[in-house]
């Protein structure tokens, strides 16, 4: 009877133990799988984020609020503060080759870089054209000559808008952090000085470093110069026609009485394009652009130049003519296809990666 008794006390021990230890990883098996669940409800539901990051969410929550994503338009900058970096290397001692049309056209035909396959591919090849070649006015075929004028101008425009869309990217992250390094604080006094902001003027800056569409950045290029056939174009490598009365500059031949105004000059064609997004960026003129831009950009809406040239009448004298112009080139050559293109890397930029 004793070795019976000893046996089921045994039995039920190990049952009481077998049971206990199943229990026990039934409810680590049950953590494990709850836990994440509950952590995301929680995380979407009741965690708020201002007790852990207070000085982060009032600073994004200020920067987003409609009635405080105005530009300060009272401030006038100085052209040669704005583009103190671009008259820098406006004095570079570096002499740029002028190519002929046919160089031109061997290099392009050399790399395979046509406009149908950027179209297709929305891939741009990494050529940089500092001069415009003097022959592109005696391309008699328009069409030719409008699709040599695009293909030097817009590997330079999406080059810049790229510089921008870098800038852009480093100003959020930096919007993101509690606090900032010197180095980013250097960063953003330079930035500051570049699209004439007030200091610590983050909520202006944010609206001001921004791209513009590359469809609208050839139009304006080729009306103010003719498909590249201007002489402010030529002598001037001023594609957009952008006016100084400080800096170095070409004066019109039919300028009226009392306008001692001249048509900036630039090193090359990439400084010209520069100093174009610098001045949509900046000016006063086209804060109702920016505005618009960032319109766009709350609603997440790809930037449309047909919608954002609407607000550049004060660009040129003829007003809502000017206008109407830039959207039938802009249609008529189907620029909009080039909005989404992305420029290659070159060879050096490979270089670096090895």
């Amino acid at each position: 009877m004793k070795k019976i008794n000893k046996l089921g006390i045994i039995k039920k021990r190990s049952f009481y133990i077998i049971s206990r230890f199943c229990l026990s990883a039934m409810m680590v098996v049950s953590f494990f799988y709850v836990t994440p669940i509950i952590v995301n409800f929680a995380d979407k539901n009741f965690y708020n984020e201002e007790f852990t990051n207070n000085s982060k969410n009032i600073l994004l929550n200020t920067l987003n609020k409609d009635k405080l994503l105005q530009e300060d338009p009272i401030i006038e900058n100085d052209e040669r503060d704005l583009l103190y970096d671009i008259l820098e290397e406006n004095n570079s001692e570096i002499n740029l080759v002028r190519y002929t049309t046919s160089e031109i056209a061997s290099l392009f035909e050399e790399v395979n870089y046509n406009l149908k396959d950027v179209r297709d591919t929305k891939l741009v090849k990494p050529i940089d054209i500092g001069l415009l070649p003097n022959e592109i006015k005696k391309i008699s075929n328009t069409k030719k000559r409008k699709e040599m004028f695009i293909k030097i101008v817009l590997p330079l425009i999406v080059k810049e808008n790229n510089k921008i869309r870098i800038d852009r990217k480093r100003l959020f992250i930096i919007l993101n952090k509690n606090s900032n390094t010197d180095i980013e604080n250097k960063w953003l006094e330079k930035k500051y000085k570049q699209y004439g902001v007030k200091k610590n003027d983050l909520s202006t800056l944010k609206i001001r470093m921004d791209e513009i569409p590359v469809s609208l950045a050839i139009a304006q290029a080729a009306k103010e110069t003719g498909w590249g056939t201007s002489r402010f174009a030529l002598k001037g490598n001023a594609l957009f026609g952008q006016w100084t009365w400080s800096g170095d500059g070409l004066k019109p031949k039919n300028a009226e009485d009392g306008k001692d105004h001249k048509v900036m000059k630039f090193h090359s064609l990439q400084l010209s394009v520069r100093a174009y997004l610098r001045n949509l960026n900046t000016h006063s003129s086209y804060i109702n652009l920016r505005k618009a831009r960032t319109e766009l950009r709350n609603k997440n809406i790809p930037l449309d130049s047909l919608i954002l040239s609407k607000h550049l009448d004060k660009y040129a004298e003829t007003g809502n003519q000017y206008i109407e112009v830039l959207q039938k080139i802009i249609e008529q050559n189907n620029l909009k296809d080039f909005d989404e293109a992305r420029l290659l890397p070159s060879s050096k930029d490979l270089e670096s990666l090895i």
